[in-house]
């Protein structure tokens, strides 16, 4: 099955998967618990938000999650 949304592209599923990469490095794992600020549901609706977007680049992306996606970051600022 191929799709003709160019937010499935082979190179946007590649960017997508260095995304969350980027993410899940510095914020998953053992971070994750019921008091973190976010979710794993959180990063992934990040990526798919900055695929969305046009982003061709994971620069930018974890200031983007902090902005957007985790709260406790952005109570702190």
């Amino acid at each position: 099955m191929t799709s003709d949304d160019w937010r499935y592209s082979e190179d946007r599923m590649k960017l997508r998967g260095s995304c969350l990469s980027v993410l899940l490095q510095k914020y998953g794992g053992i971070n994750l618990d019921l008091n973190s600020p976010y979710t794993t549901k959180d990063i992934y609706e990040c990526v798919d938000t900055w695929i969305s977007q046009g982003n061709k680049r994971t620069d930018g992306i974890v200031a983007y999650f902090n902005a957007y996606f985790n709260s406790d970051y952005v109570r702190r600022t």
